[in-house]
């Protein structure tokens, strides 16, 4: 899958879909549904036909932090993404460079020691390289003692080159994003959200289709590295985590939306398939050899052939489908990223007995 596919520059969705023309929301994108590898062309606000009543979404409550701030170090000038705060204080940051478009470029971290002046006055030094796999993310102390009212005050959205403009902080927000106690939140939106409209979320209840929030704080996942998601901090209320084996133990699916909410509830979940209340850290990377334990189905973005969540995506659904699915959205023109269309994995449909005679849908 990630050699075989090659996805043509111009799929980026460089805008949001609202702002593409008149009478247009976020729920305007386009839909592929996958059950197996079978595969059919919807717009995503027939969502709420396409699932059925008892069915579940599980969504991520996780509000996106203005989590990029300029910066110096020593005369040169450097945007530093905030990623994940850890539990002695110090934050996990990645440095990169100004492209002069106003989107950045990849830069070489460190070295150890590095001093950034960042605006409004605050600074940070490197200490050491996050984990073993590179030099990309490093955990540095910031002299400010109120980092997240240093992003509220001098952050902006985290932003690729992709994108053809700046925009709000509202734009990177779902219709799910609750502020959390502490403050936290994701430095990259928790995208496969965000063509839920209120409109959408009550057709959806209204047909019989139930809702279990969750949380996972996304950190900085880099649009070039396509690196292993690093830990990240979660929390599986109870009330949740009740209806998630209620709904898993009778005749309706349990349907993440995105690969985020997949992360936090499969973390939760032990050996026997239960999904057990708890908060902390997840180190855990969902891959076709591990499975997935409570997850049936889930909504996605699109993903670059070379990401590490479509190992994800291929647990859930096998690798058969995913290559048909992404063979399918090649072929449509559909479009990449956090504001592009969308993708549906159901199970395969199978005829029910006892509630249909003839046709099922």
């Amino acid at each position: 899958m990630t050699t075989a596919l090659k996805v043509p520059g111009d799929r980026s969705a460089r805008v949001p879909v609202e702002q593409r023309g008149p009478g247009l929301d976020r729920d305007s994108v386009r839909l592929l549904v996958s059950r197996g590898t079978e595969v059919s062309h919807h717009a995503f606000a027939e969502l709420p036909r396409l699932l059925r009543a008892g069915d579940l979404l599980v969504v991520n409550t996780s509000s996106t932090l203005a989590a990029a701030v300029d910066g110096v170090i020593g005369h040169a000038r450097v945007v530093v993404h905030f990623s994940t705060r850890g539990d002695d204080g110090r934050w996990a940051v990645e440095l990169r460079d100004p492209d002069g478009r106003g989107t950045t470029r990849v830069r070489a971290g460190g070295p150890a020691g590095a001093a950034v002046r960042l605006a409004g006055g605050a600074g940070l030094v490197l200490e050491e390289p996050l984990s073993g796999r590179g030099g990309r993310l490093w955990w540095a102390r910031v002299s400010s003692p109120d980092v997240l009212g240093l992003l509220r005050e001098h952050g902006r959205p985290i932003r690729y080159s992709y994108t053809e403009r700046d925009q709000p902080l509202s734009v990177y927000q779902t219709v799910f994003a609750l502020p959390s106690e502490d403050g936290a939140g994701s430095a990259e939106m928790p995208s496969a959200a965000r063509p839920f409209t209120p409109r959408l979320v009550a057709e959806l209840v209204t047909r019989g289709v139930q809702f279990a929030p969750v949380t996972l704080h996304t950190g900085v996942a880099s649009a070039e590295a396509h690196e292993p998601p690093y830990p990240e901090r979660f929390a599986v209320p109870e009330a949740s985590a009740r209806l998630i084996n209620a709904v898993g133990a009778g005749d309706g699916r349990v349907v993440a939306v995105g690969t985020t909410a997949v992360r936090a509830v499969e973390s939760a979940a032990g050996a026997d398939g239960v999904v057990r209340a708890g908060a902390g850290w997840t180190d855990l990377v969902v891959t076709p050899e591990r499975g997935v334990r409570v997850v049936d189905g889930l909504v996605t973005g699109l993903h670059e052939p070379e990401a590490s969540h479509l190992l994800m995506l291929e647990a859930v659904a096998g690798r058969a489908a995913v290559e048909r699915a992404y063979g399918e959205a090649v072929a449509g023109d559909y479009l990449w990223h956090e504001f592009g269309d969308v993708h549906l994995i159901l199970p395969p449909q199978t005829p029910h007995p006892a509630h249909c005679a003839s046709n099922c849908t």
